[in-house]
């Protein structure tokens, strides 16, 4: 996997991450840049670690696998795209009292929640020629990164971009896994 492929995984796998941001920032009085950045850290730590998981886990599958593993890196992709896509679409109704303050587990379970995608993509990565330190300190940092923002930017932006964003990602990971099927296909050929 190049580099430019890495960032954009990066980036679609802090899309999700950045839409719960979003929804965590409506619901501070006035998020200031200290909390922010902590939640970010704290996603961006969680979303580093997932698909190191991940990676390990599907690397003892990966050698089981190796005639068909571009698919199965395809077809996890996709789905993940697609569940990303679908939850974009899901209503919300919840209505809070604004708080100063989010708690720390909270703000980890919620990092948790979106950062399942993340472990996933690290089985699917297992699959493929990648450097998976890399990948997972890049995932990290862009959803710290990704996060700090969606946080500082949801007083402002409310759900809308949270959900526009959470598609972007979702097509980015369906993208990724069609570029792996066809580099694959397209060496299989010659």
């Amino acid at each position: 996997m190049n580099a430019l492929s890495t960032l954009v995984l990066a980036l679609a796998m802090s899309t999700d991450a950045f839409a719960a941001a979003v929804s965590k920032g409506t619901t501070l009085k006035n998020p200031r840049f200290g909390e922010a950045l902590r939640a970010g850290v704290i996603f961006g730590v969680i979303e580093a670690i997932t698909p190191l998981i991940g990676w390990a886990l599907g690397s003892v599958a990966a050698k089981y696998a190796e005639d068909w593993d571009h698919w199965i890196a395809f077809t996890m992709l996709c789905i993940l795209g697609l569940m990303m896509i679908r939850n974009a679409f899901k209503q919300e109704d919840q209505e809070t009292a604004p708080v100063n303050r989010h708690s720390f587990w909270l703000l980890a379970a919620t990092g948790f929640a979106t950062s399942i995608d993340a472990m996933a993509v690290g089985v699917s990565l297992a699959f493929i020629d990648n450097n998976i330190i890399v990948t997972a300190i890049a995932i990290g940092l862009a959803t710290t990164l990704m996060v700090t923002i969606g946080v500082l930017l949801g007083r402002l932006l409310g759900n809308i971009a949270g959900k526009r964003a959470e598609i972007v990602g979702g097509l980015a990971l369906i993208g990724i896994g069609s570029t792996i099927l066809y580099e694959h296909l397209s060496t299989a050929v010659v």
